[in-house]
């Protein structure tokens, strides 16, 4: 559809949330059940015997891939739960997701509407609510940025806090990986972390760090120190996405995950993804043993360039458009700019010029083969999400997003001094 007629679209009317039909939980618990047994899944309950049966409470859950919410919904029945959940998943299919419990927001975006809809979940329908405070999958294993707002959320709602935290989910279907299922075990530990009365005597800091604390994880780490085996030949497929940069010869885009191997396209140094999650270099120096620090490594030359003014990322791109749930549509294509001063999208034969300042969002919104159509950036406001899928440049997915949460931290920075 044509930008300007997507724009006229009436953006979309905010509905209260809605009970879980009980039909629906139960069907969700039944449909999870074969995969689940598939992974010999088992958990442990920690001091949930201080929860009440009837108790709504938050349920904060680390995100590491689709198996999430299958376990959510198994360990959690028959409680009542409403689901936190972007609000592209509503997209086709809104009654459905309503019906199931889904509140919609956009993804790192302080969002006050959304903690009202906690509130009416919590305190009038008497219902539990389940949050990915993460708001995204890992890239490389180790927990995303948490919204810095969570320790006054936590006080505003006044309700215990439970944690599910999973063991294997994302060895077992890593992000970068194309979907391509590994036979790992997968477990999860659901602990009562806070009581409405802890969280009365602490402050919105001291929450804050008592849950950077709790999804404080290291997936390869895991995989590593319980001598997890990886055996399938796909292992390394697309690991490019996330190890983006050459240690040795410092080009970015041209390294390439296939198989095993983890190549270099400019200097052609080669890596193997070993079957217990390290890398190994086939000849000489292994810079980067682990992902997660190679990954780190990435970031600090992000922002070494945001700190040195030569960052920028300027690719063409094909777009697409979401204003209210009835569908994401394709408005033609443009350019994305990304620099110190923020993003700058344009397209649509001119039409479209979209700005989004750094401050405004804590992380990015940024997936690989997003509904498997491809790697996408999403920017936006409340009027209008913009996804971005780049068709030249490499993978600068990744890249993308720790310039984003690197360029917030320093304008946060500068904002304080």
């Amino acid at each position: 559809m044509a930008y300007e007629d997507v724009l006229a679209r009436p953006v979309g009317v905010h509905v209260r949330p809605v009970r879980p039909v009980r039909i629906f939980r139960l069907l969700l618990k039944l449909l999870s059940f074969t995969e689940l047994k598939k992974t010999n899944f088992t958990h442990r309950a920690i001091g949930m015997e201080k929860l009440g049966k009837r108790e709504p409470c938050l349920i904060l859950m680390n995100h590491s891939s689709f198996i999430d919410l299958k376990i959510a919904a198994t360990l959690l029945y028959p409680r009542p739960f409403n689901i936190v959940c972007t609000s592209d998943g509503f997209v086709g299919k809104n009654w459905l997701m309503r019906a199931i419990g889904c509140i919609p927001t956009r993804k790192f975006v302080s969002d006050m509407l959304l903690v009202r809809d906690m509130l009416y979940a919590l305190k009038k329908l008497r219902c539990s609510v389940l949050m990915y405070p993460e708001a995204s999958y890992s890239f490389d294993g180790t927990a995303t940025p948490l919204p810095e707002s969570m320790g006054k959320c936590l006080k505003m709602l006044g309700v215990p806090v439970v944690m599910i935290r999973t063991y294997g989910a994302f060895a077992r279907d890593p992000l970068y990986n194309n979907l391509k299922l590994r036979r790992v075990d997968v477990s999860a530990d659901m602990e009562y972390l806070l009581s409405p009365e802890e969280i009365k005597t602490k402050s919105a800091e001291e929450l804050n760090g008592i849950l950077r604390e709790k999804f404080s994880f290291d997936n390869f780490r895991w995989q590593q120190e319980n001598n997890i085996r990886i055996a399938e030949s796909f292992r390394a497929d697309c690991l490019n996405r996330v190890l983006y940069k050459c240690p040795r010869c410092r080009a970015e885009g041209k390294m390439l995950g296939k198989g095993t191997l983890l190549t270099c396209g400019n200097c052609g140094k080669e890596y193997e993804l070993t079957e217990y999650g390290f890398l190994k270099a086939l000849e000489g120096e292994t810079e980067f043993s682990h992902i997660p620090d190679w990954y780190r490594w990435e970031r600090e030359c992000v922002r070494e360039q945001l700190q040195e003014g030569t960052y920028c990322l300027d690719v063409p791109v094909d777009i697409c458009m979401m204003v209210n749930t009835k569908s994401i549509y394709r408005v033609g294509s443009g350019k994305l700019r990304h620099t110190t001063e923020g993003f700058r999208l344009t397209g649509c034969d001119g039409k479209l010029d979209y700005a989004q300042k750094p401050a405004a969002s804590y992380s990015l919104y940024s997936d690989y083969y997003w509904y498997e159509v491809g790697d996408m950036i999403c920017i936006g406001n409340a009027e209008a999400l913009y996804y971005c899928f780049p068709t030249e440049g490499g993978d600068i997915v990744a890249k993308t997003r720790l310039a984003a949460e690197e360029l917030y931290k320093m304008t946060r920075a500068k904002g304080k001094g």
